[in-house]
């Protein structure tokens, strides 16, 4: 059955681009490098061989180009699943949706889509400047009540342990990502499990003039397990990416730069370094791809 959407469902500007990102499909690539900061892109783009496309709306920035040879595409999202909804809803659009007809493709395409953020490590033995490739990602914000995201048996019970642990007043959702990027990308990585967060502070554990409900949580995620899953760091996106990635046919590995140690109180001095390690690496296997 045809499924036609409406102009208030799926928005397209005036040159037929996808309304937040205003991008069409020959924009972009079918492998994708995202970054939160927008400012990260150029660190990225720079060194692409060829840098055939750019587009600047709002927080997100993308630059298509060449790299040894490959066809590349790496976009800024701004920080939050929030962000990432849209960045994965509007890029499934480009790919599986003909936007002159506004109806579904007949023939889906999977894209690849690599994560290349920083992140804060929980356990004592994830060193600072390490890097981290994510096999789990466990969402504690609330994105996933608004879809039918399905999980496996383990998954569920991951999700149950962690919200009695941390006596949570709803559920968190658990989500592997791709098995086989994270195959090709985790060799000079620590693979790990990755808790994504809806904020920065409070959620976080961090506390500057407001009173936080959840004061000691970043120890009690360092702490918790369920069989040989621990939790190893957390962010704010990479569980957003893993479900709607899920939802909507996609790959996607989350690759971090480890900037801060929570358990340890340190922090890089020099992030800077440690994430250009990680966006060369990043580049070299995507290129192979």
């Amino acid at each position: 059955m045809k499924v036609s959407y409406p102009e208030s469902e799926l928005i397209l500007n005036k040159d037929g681009s996808v309304y937040h990102l205003s991008l069409r499909p020959q924009d972009i690539s079918d492998v994708i490098l995202t970054v939160g900061d927008p400012s990260r892109v150029h660190k990225v783009s720079q060194y692409f061989d060829e840098i055939t496309f750019e587009m600047n709306k709002r927080e997100f920035i993308t630059h298509t180009g060449i790299y040894k040879g490959r066809k590349l595409t790496v976009m800024s999202t701004g920080m939050g699943t929030d962000n990432v909804e849209i960045l994965m809803t509007e890029l499934d659009a480009l790919a599986n949706i003909n936007l002159k007809k506004r109806e579904n493709k007949v023939k889906k395409k999977s894209l690849k889509i690599i994560r290349i953020g920083t992140s804060g490590g929980l356990q004592q033995d994830l060193p600072v400047d390490s890097l981290l490739a994510t096999q789990f990602a466990v969402g504690i914000d609330t994105l996933m009540y608004f879809y039918h995201l399905e999980r496996t048996e383990a998954e569920s019970n991951v999700e149950s342990a962690l919200q009695l642990e941390i006596g949570l007043p709803f559920r968190p959702y658990c989500v592997e990502g791709s098995s086989s990027l994270l195959k090709h990308f985790s060799d000079d990585m620590n693979i790990g499990n990755t808790v994504t967060c809806p904020g920065f502070y409070a959620p976080q554990g961090r506390q500057l003039r407001t009173p936080i409900r959840f004061p000691n949580i970043a120890e009690s995620l360092s702490m918790f397990h369920y069989g040989d899953l621990w939790l190893t760091n957390f962010e704010m996106e990479t569980a957003g990416y893993y479900a709607m990635g899920r939802l909507l046919g996609h790959e996607v590995l989350s690759c971090n730069a480890i900037v801060a140690n929570r358990m340890t109180h340190q922090f890089s001095k020099n992030s800077d370094k440690t994430i250009d390690t990680l966006i060369k690496l990043v580049l070299n296997k995507a290129s192979e791809l």
